[in-house]
C-alpha cells in the first residue's frame, strides 16, 4: 500500500519543505507554507498496483500536411495583434489581471465572436453561476451568440464533457485557481491543485487541438498567483493592465511561443463592454494640457505600433529633509538615472526639489527612448517654461549626457505627422531620417543642449529653505 508523507508547500512559489517554517527560503514570503499530502518517494501508486508499461507512439517528421488553418483569428483586431494573428490549434494561454479590470468581459466577447463565426466555443466558469454569465452577456449584447456555458470546477468532468461531439475551437476556464482534480488530495487553489489541473487541461488541449484560455488571479504585487511553473507550461502569458480611474485597458503579451512579446492591444471600457481603440495615440493625447509647463509628448514604439503619449512632470521645492521621487507608468530606476545625468552633466540641481513624473492615460512605458521626453518635461517644469505644443521628443540618454539613437525613427515620425506635429527633437544620428510629410527635425547631440534651449523659455523656480535641504547658488548663476 502506498505510504503517504506530509510536506509543506509554499503557496507563492511552490517550494516544498519537510517541516513548517514561518518564512519561505525560496521566495522570501511569510506564512505561505501549507501542509499537503504527498506520496513517498519509491512508493507504488494506485493502491499497490505496479506501474504500467509505456505504450509506443508514432514519431513524425517536421514536414507534413495539415488540413486546418494554422491560426484562428477572432475578428477582434487588438486581441489578434497581441496573440500574433489568432489562436494556434492546441495552444494554451494564461491571462492575468487585477480584479475588476475586465478579463471576463474581454473573454466572453472573444468567445462570442468565434461562436458567431461558426466555431464551437465553450465558457466554463468556476466563480460564477450560468445565470450570472448570461446576465453579463445580455448587458454586452451577446445573448444571441451560441456560446456553450457551464459552471463547473472538476477538471475530469470538464474534459469528459468537452470530449463529446465536435472539438471546441476555444475553451475559456475562469479561473484556474478554482479548478480541482481527483488525483490530488488537497484543497482547490493550492499550488499542487493549480499545477495538476493546468497539466490536465494542457494535455487535453494538445491531444484534441482545442485552444484553451486559463484566467489567472494576481497577487497584491501584480504577479500571477500560484506556482511559477504554470507560466512555463503554457504557450502564452497575457497581462491585462489598466488603472481603475482610466477607461483604457492594455493587453500585453508577457510570453508568446507563437508571436511577438512586445505587442500591445488597446481597449476602452464602455457601458457596452470593451471597445477596440484603432488609434491609441489620438486617444492618449485627447486631453492634453496645452501651454502648461512640465508636459512633453513622447513618440514611442510598442511592438510594431507607434504610440504617442504625454509625459507629465512636476518639480516643486521640497519641505522635507529628503526630496521625494514619485513616478507612475515609468521605471523609477530610469528616472533616478535621468536626474543624476541632469545634475552631473547639465548643472540642473534637483536635490532640493520634489520630483513627480506621470505617463498620462495609464500606459506603462518600458523602452529607454523615453529618456529625452522625461528630461524635457522635468526641465520644463523646473524652468517654468512650456514646451512647444507641436513638438515630440524621443531619444535615449546615456550616462555621459549624450543622446543615443533609437530604433524605428521613421515610424515614430510618421505617426507624429499623422497627428499634426510639425517638430521633432531627435538624436543627432537621426538627422537624415526625415522625409516628405514628416515633422521638421531638431537633432540634439547632448542633453545639455536640450536643457539650454528649454531654459531660455522661462524663469527657474527657487527652492524653498527647508531643514536639511542642500543649498547652492541660484539657478541663473550656475554653469
Amino acid at each position: 500500500m502506498a505510504k503517504s508523507t506530509l510536506s509543506f508547500v509554499c503557496q507563492n512559489c511552490g517550494a516544498a519543505y519537510n517541516r513548517w517554517q514561518g518564512k519561505c527560503e525560496s521566495c522570501g514570503e511569510w506564512n505561505t507554507l501549507v501542509e499537503e499530502g504527498a506520496a513517498a518517494t519509491g512508493a507504488i501508486p494506485n493502491g499497490g498496483r505496479p506501474p504500467r508499461k509505456g505504450r509506443l507512439f508514432a514519431l513524425e517528421p517536421l514536414t507534413g500536411e495539415t488540413h486546418d488553418s494554422p491560426r484562428l483569428p477572432t475578428g477582434i483586431a487588438e486581441f489578434d495583434r497581441v496573440t500574433g494573428g489568432g489562436f494556434v490549434r492546441g495552444s494554451v494561454l494564461l491571462m492575468a489581471g487585477d480584479p475588476g479590470i475586465g478579463k471576463s468581459t474581454l473573454l466572453i466577447q472573444v468567445a462570442a465572436a468565434l461562436a458567431r463565426a461558426g466555431q464551437r466555443a465553450a465558457y466554463i466558469s468556476g466563480e460564477e453561476a450560468v445565470a450570472q454569465v448570461r446576465l453579463r452577456a445580455g448587458r454586452l449584447g451577446l445573448a444571441d451568440a451560441p456560446v456553450e456555458l457551464a459552471s463547473e470546477t472538476s477538471v475530469e468532468d470538464i474534459v469528459a464533457t468537452l470530449s463529446q461531439g465536435p472539438t471546441p475551437r476555444l475553451i475559456v476556464i475562469d479561473s484556474i485557481q478554482t479548478m480541482w482534480t481527483d488525483s490530488i488530495d488537497s484543497a482547490p487553489g493550492t499550488v499542487t491543485q493549480v499545477r495538476a489541473s493546468a497539466q490536465t487541461l494542457i494535455r487535453f488541449a494538445k491531444r484534441s487541438g482545442a485552444a484553451i484560455i486559463l484566467v489567472g488571479h494576481v497577487t497584491k504585487d501584480g504577479q500571477i498567483a500560484g506556482p511559477r511553473v504554470v507560466e512555463h507550461m503554457v504557450d502564452a502569458v497575457l497581462s491585462f493592465e489598466g488603472e481603475g480611474s482610466h477607461q483604457f485597458r492594455i493587453l500585453r503579451a508577457v510570453k508568446n511561443r507563437f508571436g511577438p512579446t512586445d505587442e500591445i492591444g488597446v481597449f476602452e471600457m464602455t457601458g457596452e463592454g470593451l471597445r477596440e481603440v484603432a488609434n491609441p495615440s489620438e486617444l492618449f493625447l485627447s486631453e492634453r494640457d496645452l501651454g502648461a509647463p512640465g508636459t512633453a509628448v513622447f513618440a514611442g514604439i510598442e511592438g510594431t505600433r507607434p504610440v504617442l503619449v504625454e509625459m507629465q512632470a512636476l518639480v516643486a521645492p521640497t519641505t522635507l529633509g529628503t526630496a521625494r521621487r514619485a513616478v507612475v507608468g515609468w521605471d523609477s530606476s530610469r528616472l533616478s538615472m535621468v536626474l543624476a545625468v541632469l545634475e552631473a552633466h547639465c548643472g540642473v540641481k534637483l536635490s532640493g526639489y520634489d520630483v513627480y513624473l506621470n505617463v498620462a492615460g495609464g500606459l506603462r512605458i518600458q523602452e529607454p527612448a523615453a529618456d529625452m521626453a522625461a528630461a524635457a518635461a522635468l526641465v520644463s517644469s523646473l524652468a517654468n517654461a512650456p514646451l512647444p505644443n507641436d513638438a515630440v521628443y524621443f531619444g535615449e540618454v546615456s550616462l555621459s549626457g549624450a543622446i543615443r539613437p533609437v530604433v524605428q525613427t521613421a515610424a515614430r515620425l510618421k505617426e507624429a505627422a499623422k497627428l499634426g506635429f510639425t517638430r521633432a527633437f531627435v538624436p543627432e544620428a537621426a538627422r537624415d531620417s526625415g522625409g516628405d510629410g514628416t515633422p521638421a527635425l531638431n537633432p540634439t547631440g547632448s542633453l545639455g543642449a536640450l536643457v539650454a534651449e528649454i531654459a531660455q523659455l522661462g524663469k527657474p523656480k527657487k527652492p524653498a529653505a527647508a531643514k536639511g535641504a542642500p543649498s547652492g547658488p541660484p539657478a541663473e548663476d550656475r554653469d
